[in-house]
This record gives structure tokens, sequence and C-alpha cells, in this order.
């Protein structure tokens, strides 16, 4: 399949927005299969899934996700290179495409330098060790069958360079915590035809001091990874913005927060800036909660953008 094919292949699996969750990894499998079950019954066509270093082990959870529901595409933001070797991210990629055809996109990144200390992995040059690291997943060879569709890769992407490799190796980019500006800059980098997915946090809460608070103890830990915080800087967000849990103008511009119109107008926003997809990630003062009430509230206005 050309890589063109596969990124209009893509677009039509992942819709034009879906959901993230955390939430999942703190609850018992069997509760994972009932709310997985409720957000495709509720109609959003994707589910992202992260692997920080609490989360399950991506492809059995991306699996376990995948066997809960019968249409519903996973996609993983992201599954970490330090994680695993690149031939078995490669293995895992086809032994999950092979179960569950056109259902999986393998989103991929070098995640933060903490967590290469914690795996006792390398960090330095991380645009570097992306190339060779795909370089290395293209020489993978598997005694097992070619999956009828492959799973897609795609690069979580900031940065011009990383964007910039994301379009020439991959079906596109994942991008997280970041602004309407940033999507309109990754498009223009990307170029027309690579898939460009957008994280966008939310907060459906209409009073601006409670809205406000709930942003900040979502966005406080991204201010503090340096990729986070330079990508907002390189946009033009000053210090004062950036320092603790971030400024009244850059939690605005990052977390999408009041009623439904509202987010639905930012989610918007970015799908006019260049976005593919906007993967909606709704939060709450419970780091544990789903949010699949939330999510049904606000699915009617989403799926119809």
């Amino acid at each position: 399949m050309s890589l063109a094919n596969e990124r209009e292949r893509v677009r039509a699996a992942l819709g034009r927005v879906g959901a993230w969750t955390f939430a999942l990894d703190a609850l018992p499998a069997e509760d994972v299969r009932r709310a997985v079950a409720e957000i495709e019954s509720i109609g959003f066509p994707a589910l992202w899934i992260p692997e920080g270093m609490r989360s399950r082990e991506v492809f059995s959870n991306a699996s376990l996700l995948l066997s809960s529901s019968r249409r519903l595409t996973v996609a993983t933001g992201i599954a970490n290179i330090g994680a695993r070797h690149p031939i078995s991210m490669e293995l895992g990629r086809r032994a999950v495409a092979d179960a569950f055809p056109g259902r999986l996109v393998l989103g991929i990144g070098v995640g933060h330098e903490y967590q290469a200390e914690v795996r006792g992995t390398d960090y330095a040059r991380p645009w570097t060790r992306m190339r060779d690291y795909l370089d290395r997943m293209d020489r993978a060879r598997s005694s097992s069958p070619e999956p009828e569709v492959p799973a897609p890769r795609m690069l979580a992407a900031l940065g011009d360079r990383m964007l910039g490799l994301a379009a020439e190796r991959t079906a596109g980019a994942h991008s997280y915590f970041v602004p309407v500006e940033h999507t309109e800059r990754a498009r223009k980098v990307l170029g027309p035809d690579p898939v460009l997915a957008v994280e966008q946090t939310v907060v459906l809460e209409t009073e601006p001091t409670r809205a406000r608070a709930i942003g900040r103890w979502f966005a406080e830990d991204y201010l503090q990874s340096p990729n986070y915080a330079n990508n907002l800087r390189r946009l033009g967000y000053s210090e004062e913005d950036v320092v603790g849990s971030g400024s009244d103008r850059l939690i605005d511009t990052t977390i999408a927060w009041g009623d439904v119109e509202a987010i639905a107008g930012r989610v918007g926003s970015h799908l006019e800036a260049g976005a593919d997809h906007v993967c909606v990630q709704v939060v709450v003062e419970d780091e544990a909660e789903v949010c699949l009430q939330q999510l049904g509230e606000l699915a009617p206005a989403l799926l119809n953008l």
C-alpha cells in the first residue's frame, strides 16, 4: 500500500473527532471492557491511549480495548521507543494488526528524558534516535503471516524536525498539549498530505475559576517537561506563561473549557487550522474518572463537526 493510500485509510479510520484517556489504566479489565463498549456506543470512532510510566503495556492494552469493541479504532499516543527494542515494536505492531485488521494506529515517540532515566536508556539526539529506530523497525523480519491490513505508524511530534520526519517516513503526526497556533504551524511543516491528529484537553465547566483550577492541575506536570514548555516558548509564550502551573492565557489556549458549544468551537478551530483529527481528552478533578457522562454530552456536537 502506498503512503498516500495509507494516509487516506488512517483519516477514515480515525474520523474527525475521537476520544483520548489515561483513566482506563486505573480500572480492572472488566470495567475497561464496559467503558470501551460505552465509548463505542456513544459514537466515537477512535480511542487514544498512552504508554506512561504507570500505564499498561501498550500492545496488551490495545488488544484488551480492541477485543472489547467491534469497530473502534485504537491509537497509541504514544508507544514509547525507550520501552522496547525496535524489533519488538515491529513484531507487536504486526501481531495486533493481524488480530484486528484495520483497527490499530501505532503512534510512537521518544517520550521524555525522565522516562529514559528511569528505564536506563539513552535520550540524547531524539530525532536521530527516532530515525534510526524506524530504520530498524523496517528491517525486522517475522515468521508470522503479514497482516492483511498493516497498522500505520504515526510519530509524536511537536518541533519542526520531528514533524518533518513524520511527513517523510510515516502516515503523519500526533501532537499533544498544544494551542491552535501550533496546529497551524504543524500543518505548514507537514504539508498537505500527512495526517495530523491533535490532542485537545477539555474541561466541561463554565465557571472560570473552577475550570482553570482543573486545567492547572492537568497542565502543571507538562509544564515541567522541557518538550512541552519549549514548544510553547517557540510559539511566543513567555516565561511568566509557562512557569508553575501556567498563566491564565496559557491555560485558556491549551485547554478548552466552558460549555459544549465552547468546546466544540475549539475543536472546530483545530480542524480549520489543519488538523485531520482531534482526539478529545476530558479531565475532571478525579484523574481516575473516564468521563463517560461528559463524552456523552459532547458527542452530538463534536461528531457533527
